[in-house]
């Protein structure tokens, strides 16, 4: 048992790795860069499960807020998290975490991961546009045309292929007992 914690410990620890450099990965469109952090984090979230997944997104986040460089644009520190792209970033924990519940309540299939990350989608971006609303003082309308409608599409479709390119990566780890 302890070994299993130690071994999955340290999984987070690679995926939250695996975020850090996909958030590198930038197509810039203001206010908010596009980035390939969410579907890291959707694939984290995806093959890990609550805990954990949600263990790995936390620890990227906790980088950033500490100082290294791993948000988009090689940034780090506490002021990325207080600016207006803050939101998205936090809201990562909690979508993370929904993900994993969602798939372990409701099965790890295709299907369900797909619903899964379409929903994280919608908490991500809902809640980094409101976070952006403030930070930026918008009002929100501007904020949620800035901070959400272009990004909806986009982050629709690395849902999908998030949940189905995880599923297959999870279900290949679960029978090599390496997950």
């Amino acid at each position: 048992m302890r070994n299993e914690r130690l071994k999955m410990m340290i999984v987070a620890a690679l995926f939250a790795a695996i975020i850090a450099v996909a958030a590198q990965i930038i197509i810039n469109i203001p206010p908010v860069p596009f980035t390939l952090m969410t579907i890291a984090v959707m694939l984290t979230a995806n093959i890990l499960g609550a805990k954990y997944g949600a263990l790995a997104v936390a620890v990227y986040v906790l980088m950033g807020v500490i100082g290294i460089p791993v948000f988009a644009g090689m940034k780090g520190g506490f002021g990325v998290v207080l600016g207006p792209t803050g939101g998205y970033i936090v809201a990562i924990i909690p979508a993370a975490l929904f993900i994993g519940w969602y798939l372990e309540n409701f099965g790890h299939t295709k299907v369900q991961a797909i619903i899964a990350n379409m929903i994280a989608v919608l908490i991500i971006l809902v809640l980094g546009s409101i976070w952006l609303k403030v930070a930026a003082d918008l009002p929100w309308n501007g904020a949620f045309k800035g901070g959400m409608i272009p990004f909806i599409l986009p982050d629709l479709v690395k849902a999908i292929v998030a949940a189905i390119i995880g599923i297959l990566i999870r279900n290949r780890l679960v029978a090599a007992k390496l997950i």
